[in-house]
């Protein structure tokens, strides 16, 4: 149950590195607003989940999920460019966080 919460929180990280661009430096209220629940939401799910598993591997795994979410996310949103290293890169990004996971005891 706890990989679940931690996925969640690692796609609640997703939406406040999004909603980070949307909030224009946090000078639009309702995207300030989104973007501060969404991380406060994000750490109280992580620390929930850092109850039975171990810290280093939950934390690489929220931050892994959190960049690769943002970077796709940048790429459909803002148009950020999309090239064979930044696939590669990305793909490299899921393969720690399969491996961590999958590495784990817990």
């Amino acid at each position: 149950m706890n990989w679940v919460v931690l996925l969640c929180a690692g796609m609640f990280e997703i939406v406040w590195a999004i909603g980070l661009k949307y909030s224009h430096g946090f000078t639009r209220f309702w995207p300030s607003l989104i973007t501060v629940a969404a991380m406060l939401i994000s750490v109280v799910l992580l620390g929930y989940a850092m109850k039975t598993l171990p810290v280093g591997t939950a934390y690489a795994i929220w931050v892994g999920v959190g960049a690769l979410g943002t970077a796709v996310f940048g790429i459909v949103l803002f148009g950020e460019p999309l090239n064979l290293i930044r696939v590669l890169s990305l793909v490299l990004i899921l393969c720690g966080i399969i491996g961590l996971k999958l590495s784990s005891t817990a």
